[in-house]
Formats: C-alpha cells, structure tokens, sequence
C-alpha cells in the first residue's frame, strides 16, 4: 500500500521543483533585456557548444546602453595597432570613442565593415575615433581586410587578447563582433553584441558626442 506522506512528499517537491523554474524563468526573462552581462554570457556560451564550425561565438544585436551614472571606470587600453602606433588609456580622453572586435574569418564582420567605414567618415570631423580590435589575424590578413572593405580606420593587434581583457565583463572572450562605443572620458556608453544597424551605432555615436 503506498504511504501517504511519501505522495505528499513528491507532490510537494514538485510544486517546488516548478516553483523554482518559474523563479528562474521570470530572472532570465529579466536577464535577457540587457541588463546584465552575464545572462549574454549564458547566451553566447551555449552558441559556442552548438558544434556548428563557424569558429566564432555570433551575438544576438542586443543593445545595452549605459547612463553616465552607472559607467565604470575609463578602459584602462594599451596596444600596438598594425601600423606600429601604441595606444594608451589617455588617447582615449576628450573623444568619442568605437571600438570594433572582429576578425576577417568572420562573416558579420565582413557585413558590417562598409557600415562602420561609412559612420568613420560620417563622425571624424567632430572628434569621434574609430579602432579596430583584431583578436586573430597576421598582419597581412588584416591589411587585406581593410583592403577589400576600404577601411581607413586603424585597429589593434590583439592575438594575445590585452585590450580584451581591459574590457573583460563587457565583451565575452569568443564573440565577434562586438562593438562599444567609449564617452569622452573613455567609459563605456554603450554596447552591441553582434551585427551592427547603421541607424542603431549612429544613434549611439550621436548621444555620446552630445554628452
């Protein structure tokens, strides 16, 4: 004969096991409206162990902007770009700063190259630098990708991942691209994880040089 306390027992523990999923449901929900870097973490992580061979982590466009009040510290960058001119923390001081992760293997990239090129010349002439941030090619690979999209804009050569984790938190390592845009005191304004829209970056770029 079964034990009434033993059915009570699973019935409790279901309700709890759904009580629980539910919470965790609701957070998630929350997490996944940009709100939180880690939930696009998750997100991003699961992408890379779906074992399609791209070889690099696509994010989703998700947008998160940053109020002046909730901005961390200034980046604290150095590099070498591929022309040979290093790069410090106070190059980044009294200008708008887009800094572009990418590589030239990957496909969004390759899409939003003319994109970011046309923003480049749309934003030079009111103090607003543009900086690739190269995660694996030689030299020549990235000569030839400037190259073919006519890119004028310099980036860094970053192999060996130092500007990435001066922005650890804010671009999870493996996905490209991804974009920031810096205020003119070198705190992140803004984020987009995955392909760029024009209309999307220029109105980022905009509110920050009106900052």
């Amino acid at each position: 004969m079964t034990d009434p306390r033993a059915t009570f027992r699973s019935i409790s523990g279901t309700a709890s096991r759904r009580a629980v999923l539910a919470a965790g449901g609701a957070a998630l929900t929350a997490l996944t409206l940009g709100l939180s870097a880690c939930a696009q973490e998750d997100a991003l992580a699961k992408q890379a162990k779906a074992g399609d061979n791209k070889n690099y982590v696509a994010g989703d466009g998700s947008v998160t902007e940053f109020t002046a009040a909730d901005r961390k510290a200034a980046v604290a960058i150095n590099g070498t770009l591929f022309n040979g001119t290093q790069v410090a923390p106070a190059d980044f001081q009294g200008k708008v700063t887009v800094l572009n992760f990418w590589f030239a293997a990957c496909a969004p990239c390759r899409v939003e190259a003319p994109i970011l090129e046309d923003l480049h010349q749309e934003f030079k002439g009111q103090g607003v630098q543009f900086l690739g941030v190269n995660l694996r090619d030689e030299k020549a690979t990235a000569e030839a990708f400037d190259k073919t999209f006519n890119l004028t804009y310099p980036s860094f050569d970053d192999k060996n991942g130092g500007v990435l984790l001066a922005v650890s938190g804010l671009v999870p390592p493996g996905a490209v691209p991804t974009t920031l845009v810096l205020d003119k005191q070198g705190r992140v304004a803004s984020r987009v994880l995955g392909e760029i829209q024009r209309g999307t970056l220029k109105a980022l770029i905009t509110a920050a040089v009106a900052e």
